[in-house]
């Protein structure tokens, strides 16, 4: 049966896809986008496919922007609008910390809570959040992203307990490395304040571990997305690719044991 599905970040990468995907299998999709000239190739892209979709610009950390979201009915919320920036946690600038939260935990909470009003008002629905592998797993120098994630599971689980006497349903979705640039684009971000004279790090020692990432075709997650999106039945948290749970679950294992 055909959805009404609201996503937010879907200018670029795995929202951009799955918005598309969504579209071409029959669902209503509301896709936005966090700038003007996002929206601008988005809509291009729709009309060159033929494809049924309303795009508008939607930054989330933007008031007037957010007022936008209470215009619009949804079967589907899909919170998936968010950055990405590596670093030292023991040395990051605090100012670019403090970013990443404010867009990937407190923004995407208040579009949520927007979301569930209207979804427990319905009394029918459901709220994905777009989560990631970081948000399981910890890996060295990507943690400000990875704190993020960790913040984003600790809400979805809470609202899935809190939401469903009401009828609503919360789950995550959590991407592996898929190439779509922006997890290349978080690696150069923290060579803008790193300073090898400055700071104790080794530059080296990140240079290393940003090579050692395998990164997926994006298409593969798209397709999973798409499937698992608009479903009524379905795990709460969805990790794709198979290789990425069967490796999250060991690492998961692992930590129990851990000694320091």
């Amino acid at each position: 049966m055909a959805k009404t599905i609201f996503i937010t970040g879907a200018g670029t990468g795995l929202g951009r896809g799955t918005a598309l995907g969504l579209a071409k299998k029959g669902h209503r999709v509301i896709a936005t986008t966090e700038l003007t000239s996002q929206k601008t190739d988005l809509l291009r892209e729709v009309e060159k496919q033929g494809l049924d979709m309303e795009v508008f610009k939607l930054d989330i950390t933007n008031p007037l922007d957010l007022e936008q979201m209470e215009k619009y009915d949804f079967d589907v919320f899909v919170a998936n609008a968010a950055i990405n920036e590596g670093g030292p946690l023991g040395e990051v600038p605090m100012e670019r910390f403090r970013a990443l939260f404010e867009i990937n935990v407190f923004a995407t909470l208040e579009t949520a809570q927007i979301a569930a009003r209207k979804l427990v008002k319905k009394g029918s629905g459901k709220i994905v959040f777009m989560s990631s592998m970081a948000g399981i797993s910890a890996t060295p120098y990507v943690g400000p992203y990875t704190a993020t994630k960790h913040a984003l599971e600790g809400i979805a689980q809470t609202m899935k307990s809190e939401l469903e006497e009401f009828g609503v349903k919360v789950a995550t979705i959590n991407p592996g490395p898929y190439a779509t640039g922006f997890n290349k684009r978080a690696a150069e971000e923290k060579w803008k304040w790193f300073d090898e004279e400055k700071h104790f790090t080794r530059k080296e020692d990140m240079i290393e571990q940003e090579k050692q990432l395998k990164e997926f075709h994006p298409e593969d997650m798209i397709e999973k997305m798409v499937e698992i999106i608009p479903a009524d039945d379905h795990k709460f948290r969805t990790v794709y690719p198979e290789e990425t749970e069967k490796q999250l679950k060991e690492t998961e294992q692992e930590r129990w044991s851990m000694r320091i």
